[in-house]
């Protein structure tokens, strides 16, 4: 298979440069202007549009096997292509949990089969995700990005440090949903803020997240394990992981576009706003972008988190935790971050793939000639309206619906194979 890509704004080396892309058999063949390649080669004019490396989501719920009403792997990797994403690690909250081999070997069957893009799972922590004894992390080690019980902060300080210890020896990290349960009030995904206040509601306490934060990090400098903070919401997590990157500890962290681009203060009684952990205060939200531009905050992950419609049409009190975000995480995040000067679209190509691909050993992050074609091409001209109602996902929950954005997604090749192509392109 080849083509060619024509006439691009080129991210390569670390800086734009203009050039055509031609691709053979999955490779970028080569680079440079006025590229020409005969025969029966597809050539695409894409007229001054910007390529990047593929985005990488460390974190996504693809929900298949076993919940493949709310979304499956292939609806999930197509809305991943169509949002300029060319990997992304799944959650292990399925059915069967992967915690064996056996049980991961059906989801990298529906993998092997159906992925538009590349999908590297992560194994379980505990045994169902329950918290009560280790999953078999030595089997499943060779083909997971890492170990995460992610929904469920793991407990036992004393299992935690059993996994670190496991981990580390299997050289994987422990990729944590942190929260302390026995500091979470039960029923509400609102955070313990403003919103609450005014409306009368029990809030999230931000300590259910920064205390078991501090309390891994004493595990990470017992075990040297390496460790990953999913979803990180607070200012104090933020504190907690750059004190901790200070120190040498072996140590990332990744935030979402919800929490870096919203507050308490714009929440609605909607499904579409229902997270966890919750969208949190303006002082946590400045902490998260101030960590952002330093260096504390590594990568940025939707957190694609699908539900049926029914499932999300609850309100904040009645719905469940979880929106989705593949199809419009860049855009939002180019809007905001990079027009709105707050940083550069090359920190934003960082964070939103050679960071994650590095720390989980994926392909992509970069377009060199030899190296598998990985990419995404995007007008970041071209402004739209975010509309659930299109969305190739078959989530629909996302707080940024109405939105208007720039960046459009044109193509996505991943692997070396065209996996999402804008008809309009």
């Amino acid at each position: 298979m080849k083509f060619l890509l024509k006439n691009l704004r080129v991210f390569y080396a670390g800086a734009f440069q203009p050039a055509d892309i031609l691709i053979v058999d999955g490779i970028v063949a080569a680079m440079g202007q006025g590229l020409f390649v005969g025969g029966d080669a597809a050539v695409f004019d894409f007229q001054g549009a910007t390529a990047l490396p593929g985005l990488v989501d460390p974190h996504v719920h693809l929900r298949e096997p076993g919940f493949a009403y709310k979304e499956t792997i292939r609806s999930g990797t197509l809305a991943a292509a169509r949002g300029g994403y060319t990997a992304v690690c799944s959650m292990p909250n399925l059915r069967p949990v992967p915690d064996t081999l056996d049980n991961l070997n059906i989801q990298l069957g529906i993998i092997s089969r159906d992925a538009a893009v590349t999908v590297c799972p992560y194994g379980a922590i505990t045994r169902g995700e329950r918290g009560a004894e280790l999953a078999d992390m030595a089997e499943l080690a060779p083909f997971v990005a890492g170990f995460s019980d992610d929904g469920r902060g793991v407990q036992s300080e004393e299992l935690m440090r059993a996994a670190m210890e496991r981990a580390k020896s299997l050289g994987k990290p422990i990729v944590a949903h942190a929260e302390d349960e026995s500091l979470r009030k039960k029923g509400w995904a609102v955070h313990d803020g403003a919103y609450a206040r005014a409306h009368g509601l029990i809030g999230n306490d931000p300590e259910s997240e920064w205390r078991q934060v501090e309390r891994d990090l004493e595990l990470v400098r017992e075990t040297g394990c390496k460790y990953h903070v999913c979803h990180v919401s607070t200012k104090e997590t933020v504190s907690l992981v750059r004190l901790a990157k200070f120190e040498g500890l072996d140590v990332t962290c990744e935030t979402g576009p919800h929490y870096l681009t919203l507050t308490d203060g714009d929440l609605q009684d909607d499904g579409r706003f229902r997270m966890n952990p919750p969208i949190r205060s303006a002082a946590d939200r400045d902490a998260l972008i101030e960590g952002l531009c330093d260096g504390t905050v590594d990568m940025i992950a939707t957190d694609h988190a699908p539900h049926s419609r029914e499932e999300k049409s609850g309100g904040l009190e009645g719905s469940l935790n979880g929106i989705v975000g593949l199809e419009c995480a860049f855009p939002v995040l180019y809007t905001k971050l990079v027009r709105g000067q707050i940083t550069s679209l090359e920190r934003l190509v960082e964070l939103m793939s050679a960071a994650p691909a590095r720390r989980f050993g994926l392909s992509g992050g970069r377009i060199e000639p030899g190296e598998p074609a990985d990419l995404a091409v995007f007008d970041l001209e071209h402004e739209f309206t975010i509309d659930s109602a299109h969305f190739l996902s078959l989530g629909r929950a996302t707080p940024f619906d109405g939105w208007r954005v720039f960046g459009k997604c044109l193509m996505t090749v991943a692997g070396g194979r065209i996996a999402w192509r804008d008809d309009n392109a």
